[in-house]
């Protein structure tokens, strides 16, 4: 008997548990092989609106549960998917495409997230306030009501349970919906966790969905905040569909972040880190270094250097083998990579690696002697390309690393770690990183993009008081005020 036993979930969705949805089933497909590994229950629009009442229904005694029973709860979910972190990462590898130690690490950041969402129920909720009249006067937080989360198919695991987690911590119902074609790592794994934690019934909803069931939720009116991760284009019409129903959104976003390497550098660590940056996960990450920015006197160094690295790593199933990149995730995910490369390379870049692929799986390539307006530079590629680009002074580079619509991370490699700050602060971006790549997360740490990426910083530690909660404000006098009228 596994955790995930198939008998329990295939064909249905988590809702008031185990139920077949009217959306019917759909294959979940390993993006290696073709194969089909499971099915997953699809969700309609009627199984959101089902979740949402249910939802509504039992999160105020939730809300009202001590805080301690709360707590424990979220350890209790913690320790259970530690227990079964090898299950869990296989399927991770299997049904998103991901190497052995990404599955690792995706693993090792959702149980922190957890405990790390398990101590907001003791965090002070409220403030006392100072007041003119003889009163206590105080703000306090208190739960939304029902959130509604949508997660994407790159990190499943992380991108779900950052909002899950808290949410629930903070005495609130959660519909989730996740991405169908990663329905088992990014939303079986977090139905069977809480419901062997013991979560108390209507608390949790998992529906993996089309774009019908997504915008269900969006609508829904119990449904008060919506916690979207995506793309940018999806995540406006998530946006602008809320606010005609004046709801409370989190985009978090993509990105086309930039690493900056100055002239001051081992070229061959600043490689190994603009490599690891753009190529893990195959450049399915938000965070994925999309643009490396280097000046000019290490440049042709830099770009032999990375390219040396590309034309070694080892590309296959990360199921069967020691590979360094698995596949992209679908066909029509690739194809757009591959177009965004040859139209750069047409426009004039030169290919030092990769550019080619079998099947799903895409060769980890570098494009040199780029410019700002080739589309591998100038648009979010997701997938592994490392678009290499010449500057002269700090100034310029400045410039450049800020002449974007995005502004999620930003990575800066120098020796001088002032100069490096200096450059960081005339560069607008949600995060920063000085002498690392792009991508880097932790569970208490704030997160989130500006500009184009997102809506700010939603996610970890203190941030997630504010993302899931409301304020009010109370006052309390020991007697009915005296009025002129």
């Amino acid at each position: 008997m596994t955790f995930l036993k198939d008998e329990t979930w295939q064909g249905r969705v988590y809702s008031g548990g185990w139920v077949t949805p009217e959306g019917g089933a759909a294959a979940v497909i390993e993006p290696a092989t073709g194969r089909e590994l499971a099915r997953t229950g699809i969700a309609a629009p009627y199984d959101v609106v089902r979740a949402a009442r249910y939802a509504a229904a039992a999160q105020p005694a939730w809300a009202a549960t001590p805080h301690t029973q709360r707590s424990a709860i979220l350890r209790r979910a913690a320790d259970i998917w530690q227990a079964n972190a090898a299950e869990i990462e296989q399927w991770v590898i299997r049904e998103s495409g991901k190497i052995g130690p990404a599955a690792q690490f995706e693993t090792h950041v959702a149980t922190g997230e957890i405990y790390e969402a398990a101590t907001l129920p003791s965090r002070p909720y409220g403030e006392l306030l100072p007041s003119e009249q003889p009163r206590l006067s105080f703000a306090e937080r208190v739960p939304v009501g029902v959130v509604g989360v949508i997660a994407p198919f790159n990190f499943p695991q992380i991108l779900a349970i950052r909002s899950v987690a808290p949410a629930l911590a903070l005495g609130n119902a959660v519909v989730l919906k996740p991405d169908p074609r990663t329905a088992v790592c990014g939303g079986v794994v977090l139905a069977r966790v809480f419901e062997e934690a013991g979560l108390p019934d209507g608390l949790l909803h998992v529906l993996p969905g089309g774009p019908d069931a997504g915008e269900a939720l969006i609508t829904d009116p119990l449904v008060r905040l919506i916690s979207f991760t995506g793309s940018t284009a999806v995540g406006r019409r998530v946006g602008e569909l809320a606010a005609r129903h004046l709801k409370r959104v989190h985009l978090e976003l993509g990105g086309n972040s930039a690493l900056v390497i100055l002239d001051d550098v081992d070229v061959a660590q600043a490689a190994s880190a603009g490599a690891w940056g753009s190529f893990l996960h195959q450049g399915q990450i938000c965070m994925t270094t999309g643009r490396h920015i280097v000046q000019e006197s290490v440049y042709d160094d830099y770009v032999a250097a990375i390219a040396e690295k590309a034309s070694h790593l080892p590309v296959g199933d990360p199921a069967t083998g020691q590979v360094a990149l698995g596949p992209i995730i679908d066909v029509r995910q690739r194809d757009k990579v591959h177009a965004l490369v040859t139209a750069s390379t047409a426009a004039g870049a030169r290919l030092a690696a990769g550019g080619t692929y079998e099947g799903l799986f895409y060769r980890p390539t570098v494009l040199a002697d780029v410019t700002t307006e080739m589309p591998a530079y100038a648009n979010e590629v997701f997938g592994p390309v490392a678009p290499v680009l010449k500057f002269k002074t700090s100034e310029e580079a400045a410039e450049i690393a800020a002449r974007s619509d995005y502004g999620l991370s930003l990575g800066i490699l120098t020796k001088d770690v002032m100069r490096g700050l200096d450059l960081a602060r005339r560069i607008p971006t949600g995060i920063v990183h000085i002498n690392e790549q792009t991508v880097d997360d932790e569970p208490n740490v704030p997160f989130g993009g500006i500009l184009d990426s997102g809506t700010g910083t939603r996610f970890g530690g203190t941030a997630n008081l504010d993302a899931f909660t409301e304020t009010r404000w109370v006052t309390i006098r020991g007697d009915i005020a005296p009025y002129p009228f």
